[in-house]
């Protein structure tokens, strides 16, 4: 062989091998850049289930603020008008103790009388507005100086504030028989039951406010309904 053929020989050789270099660089690439992406992909997996498992953690946490208050913010069950103590120690619509006991008191003798759940609002309604549900042996004049409207002094006591022409001071500082004189007035009221209830009631105590009562619905309500459950035969 001449040099000529030889310089050629050698020539190729060199291509040859610089070919096959290319290629197994090329092949490393593919073989890095695979798996590259395929740890990428993990990676991206491994960051997303916890992502997935917070989100669902918080998805709880906000079911449970929502359903725990509805759950501990139920009305209390209903308990029989004889026994008031029986209800929530924190009360119903903030009139708690002493102030339950009274309208279980006014509850029982409207029940009495003859009066249903509507008659029975309006007697609480209407100690809830004079005097708060407790059985006070003072009213209007000694807390404000209030006078009727003929300038003398008011004598007003007991649950529903009635006045010494309503009966006796042993008479209207006992919740039954103050109630019962309540509930005799609003018996004579005729078509009591189509008035406004703050009106009518109004209408029985003869204050200067017809209005004056309206505020106390929806608590006498709770109470009533508080104290209309079943009683022992």
């Amino acid at each position: 062989m001449n040099a000529r053929s030889q310089g050629a020989a050698v020539a190729k050789r060199r291509r040859t091998a610089v070919r096959k270099k290319a290629k197994q660089r090329a092949t490393r690439r593919r073989t890095v850049g695979r798996t590259g992406t395929t740890r990428a992909r993990q990676r991206r997996r491994r960051n997303v289930r916890p992502v997935i498992l917070t989100l669902g953690a918080l998805t709880l946490a906000a079911l449970l603020i929502v359903l725990v208050p509805m759950a501990t913010s139920q009305d209390p069950v209903a308990v029989c008008m004889d026994t008031p103590e029986a209800l929530p120690a924190e009360g119903v619509a903030g009139w708690q103790g002493e102030q339950l006991h009274n309208a279980a008191v006014i509850v029982r003798t409207a029940s009495e009388n003859g009066f249903s759940r509507d008659g029975q609002i309006l007697g609480v309604m209407a100690a809830m507005g004079e005097s708060t549900l407790h059985n006070i042996d003072y009213g209007d004049w000694e807390t404000s100086g209030f006078t009727n409207p003929d300038g003398t002094r008011t004598t007003s006591i007991g649950l529903f504030q009635q006045q010494e022409w309503w009966g006796s001071v042993e008479t209207r500082m006992d919740p039954a028989a103050s109630a019962a004189l309540f509930y005799g007035r609003l018996a004579g009221l005729a078509e009591w039951q189509d008035m406004d209830p703050s009106y009518a009631i109004h209408r029985v105590q003869i204050n200067s406010d017809p209005n004056h009562y309206a505020r106390f619905e929806d608590d006498a309500t709770a109470v009533v309904e508080a104290l209309s459950g079943p009683c022992p035969a």
